[in-house]
C-alpha cells in the first residue's frame, strides 16, 4: 500500500471537507484515517490516504490539490508521500 499525508490549513468556512474529498475520489484516492479541527474560526483537517488506485501522476495530483487549496478554498492543502512524512517529522 502508498500512503501519504494530506494536511489542510486555513480560515474555516463551509465545504472544505466536501470538496477535498469529493477531488481525491476524482482521482481514486481513498482515505483511510481523517481529523479535522477548528479553533477560534481556523480549520485545520490531516487526512493518511491510500495512493494505490491513484489515476493521475503524484505530482500532477499534488499540484491539484494545491490549487483546489488556494483558488477555490482559500486554505493551503498540501499532499506528501508517507516515506517523506516520516523523515521530516523524525526526531
Amino acid at each position: 500500500m502508498k500512503r501519504a499525508v494530506i494536511t489542510v490549513v486555513g480560515k474555516d468556512s463551509v465545504g472544505i471537507i466536501a470538496k477535498v474529498c469529493t477531488f481525491l475520489a476524482e482521482h481514486k484516492i481513498n482515505i483511510l484515517d481523517i481529523s479535522q479541527t477548528i479553533v477560534q474560526g481556523f480549520f485545520h483537517m490531516m487526512m493518511v490516504v491510500d495512493l494505490s488506485g491513484m489515476t493521475a501522476d503524484f505530482s500532477e495530483m499534488a499540484d491539484g490539490l494545491a490549487r483546489l487549496g488556494e483558488e477555490q478554498l482559500g486554505v493551503k492543502a498540501q499532499i506528501q508521500r508517507e516515506e517523506i512524512f516520516d523523515n521530516m517529522h523524525r526526531i
